[in-house]
C-alpha cells in the first residue's frame, strides 16, 4: 500500500472565480453613477443583481480597468460607493472595486483628488475606502 500527498488543483477555483466583464453594463453603471437619481431607479434589474461585481477579485478590476479612461474609472468608484449605502447586497469592505479602481488611477499618475477624497468620505461608511486595509 502506497500513500501519495493529495494536492489541490488551484487553476480550477480560480478560474471559477473569473467572471468576465459586460462593458455594456459597466457603461450602465457609469451612466447611473452620471444620474441624479438614486440607483435603484436608474439600473436595470439584471444589474441590481449584479452585486458581485463589487467583490470581484482585485486583479480582474486591474485587468478591466485598461478598457476605460481616467473619468470612467472615478464614475465606477462613485458608482461602487454609493451602491453600498443603496443597495442591498452590495457591501464588499475591504473587497470593495473601489480600492483596485483607486490604484489603477494612481498607477496612471492620477490619482484621487482631495475633493474626490472628501466626497467617497461622505458618500461612505466603509472604512476601507478607497485605500484597503492598511
Amino acid at each position: 500500500m502506497s500513500v501519495g500527498a493529495w494536492e489541490p488543483q488551484v487553476g480550477g477555483q480560480q478560474e471559477e472565480n473569473h467572471r468576465e466583464f459586460d462593458r455594456d453594463q459597466l457603461q450602465r453603471l457609469i451612466s447611473a453613477a452620471l444620474s441624479d437619481n438614486a440607483l435603484s431607479g436608474a439600473l436595470k434589474e439584471e444589474d441590481l443583481n449584479s452585486s458581485q461585481l463589487i467583490r470581484l477579485p482585485a486583479q480582474q478590476w486591474l485587468e478591466e480597468s485598461q478598457h476605460w479612461n481616467n473619468e470612467q474609472l472615478w464614475q465606477l468608484i462613485r458608482f461602487f460607493t454609493i451602491a453600498e449605502m443603496e443597495l442591498p447586497g452590495w457591501d464588499a469592505g475591504a473587497e470593495s472595486a473601489v480600492i483596485p479602481l483607486a490604484k489603477e488611477l494612481r498607477k496612471r499618475k492620477a490619482p484621487l483628488q482631495r475633493e474626490q477624497l472628501l466626497w467617497l468620505r461622505q458618500h461612505s461608511n466603509n472604512r476601507y475606502l478607497p485605500y484597503g486595509p492598511l
